[in-house]
């Protein structure tokens, strides 16, 4: 059997309901469109943390964050955690990754057999958490009004120089991929930084949109003593408590934030030209997805952290390998999935013994057209900066419910109420009560908030020391470029196996 290579594209802070093919006409993305017509489409993805770092790391695992002790953006993901790249390279293939993934801890690679890049957020313990903080304190996390303001025009970027970095590693890597005379498959995981805040795009991005067809939030801003108690944690954490954002500033920043949209989709788009120029679209799983959502002034809210489906719903596309038609899947499913749906293909289907218990289950039977309602869940977590308790999401059938430690639960009809403004909990006792006990079953919040505490107070005491003694984890890219030029060899030679394609004739 001919293992398929894999190609995982990954956004960063991307909602699937920013995107056209879940209903907002208003953003340009013409290959993710076109991708989506040639892939399973899920309609209720969800990641399983609302923050970069936990995200990541549950994505790769398999496994939900509290397992693995995924609490923050700054927590250790463990090195003996086994993960899709450790599970593929056990199968013969080739693992690379590309651009972010922000792993926390001395272990960089977490199975990847080669970086193309460093990362670009840090991998110490300098974004720790803090609990001992109020409730209605600011959080230091970077993020506030004024970024909402400053929202536009720049020509040059951190952001902007690292995407550019990514995407041209990553063509590189694609075609010495098709030139090696190996038969390994490979996986390739290429990860953006695009459209995170800062909200600044290049002015050709932004001249791709009218301002008039920008759309407003759907459902605006509302009274702090309306909010649910996790919502109000959020808005003091941002800053965003005491004044909000004017119809200007929305307007700009969801101005911008389509137009970053529009460069990741062309980024996208060259990745996917090259697999084909390369000859190994027919032999490549593609799969695109984001860490997790954007709120981009719906409900007065901006950034993540919280689970409405702005924040917590991603894009999820996956395209077997060869030609294929889009098939919606309105099941829930979640980025805990994607390990053994990835393996299921690899196999072929062949039973895999994992080393430890995984929380995700394989998709390929809802894309084949076998629906299993008993499975399709998702579930998300939330144990990081502007709370002091766990707090998480449970997503069954058309019902949410969205459990808070210590307070009053939150029942959503996401058929009848999408936008998620009337909290039925209290008319809903039987569902609710079926949910909540489920969820209590398993996921125990006292245990997870003594970790969580006990986590924060070690990784502080070592975050707190002087600089020169904190740990220097950074990941360094190392390049032998006597491999790749005419150095101690034939230069006929090496310019012969370099040239693709090999013959002279070249199809587009």
């Amino acid at each position: 059997m001919k293992r398929p290579n894999i190609l995982l594209i990954m956004a960063d802070q991307l909602s699937a309901l920013a995107l056209p093919f879940h209903g907002n006409v208003a953003v340009k993305a013409p290959y993710l469109e076109e991708l989506a017509k040639r892939s399973a489409v899920f309609d209720n993805a969800y990641c399983n943390f609302p923050l970069c770092s936990p995200a990541r790391s549950s994505l790769m695992a398999g496994q939900f964050a509290s397992r693995i002790g995924a609490f923050d953006n700054a927590s250790e993901f463990p090195a003996a955690t086994p993960t899709l790249p450790y599970y593929l390279n056990s199968l013969g293939y080739k693992t690379i990754l590309s651009g972010k993934m922000h792993f926390a801890g001395p272990d960089q690679l977490h199975g990847f057999q080669q970086r193309l890049t460093t990362d670009i957020y840090p991998s110490d313990f300098a974004w720790t958490a803090d609990w001992r903080k109020k409730e209605n304190e600011t959080a230091p996390s970077g993020y506030n009004l004024g970024t909402i303001d400053e929202s536009g025009l720049c020509y040059r970027s951190l952001q902007l120089d690292y995407d550019e970095e990514v995407e041209t590693k990553s063509v590189q890597c694609l075609y010495d991929l098709a030139r090696d005379d190996s038969t390994a498959p490979f996986f390739l995981c290429v990860s953006f930084t695009h459209p995170h805040p800062p909200f600044h795009i290049l002015p050709e991005y932004l001249e791709r949109y009218k301002p008039e067809e920008i759309n407003l939030p759907i459902v605006g801003d509302m009274p702090m003593e309306q909010r649910d108690t996790l919502s109000r944690w959020i808005q003091h954490s941002h800053g965003l408590a005491e004044k909000s954002a004017s119809e200007e500033q929305i307007r700009r920043a969801r101005h911008t934030y389509y137009a970053m949209i529009s460069y990741i989709d062309d980024k996208v788009g060259n990745l996917l030209l090259t697999l084909k120029r390369s000859g190994m679209d027919d032999d490549t799983i593609v799969v695109f997805t984001t860490d997790h959502g954007e709120m981009m002034g719906e409900r007065g809210m901006w950034f993540k952290r919280v689970f409405f489906d702005w924040s917590a719903k991603v894009p999820l596309l996956i395209r077997p390998p060869g030609s294929s038609t889009m098939r919606r899947i309105p099941d829930c499913a979640s980025h805990v999935d994607l390990l053994p749906t990835l393996i299921d293909f690899c196999t072929d289907g062949a039973t895999t013994k994992w080393v430890d218990p995984i929380d995700g289950r394989s998709l390929r039977p809802l894309m084949e057209g076998r629906s299993d309602p008993d499975q399709a869940t998702a579930f998300v977590e939330y144990m990081a900066d502007g709370v002091s308790t766990p707090c998480c999401m449970l997503r069954r059938g058309r019902y949410k419910l969205i459990y808070t430690h210590g307070h009053q639960d939150q029942l959503y009809d996401m058929v009848a109420d999408p936008n998620e403004l009337h909290n039925i909990a209290s008319i809903a006792g039987e569902v609710l009560a079926g949910l909540r006990n489920e969820l209590l079953s398993w996921w125990e919040p006292e245990r997870i908030r003594n970790e969580v505490l006990k986590s924060q107070t070690r990784r502080r005491f070592i975050k707190e020391l002087p600089s020169e003694m904190r740990p220097p984890w950074d990941y360094q890219v190392n390049v032998d470029d006597t491999q790749r030029f005419v150095r101690r060899t034939s230069g006929l030679a090496l310019k012969t196996r370099s040239r693709w394609p090999r013959k002279s004739s070249i199809k587009d």
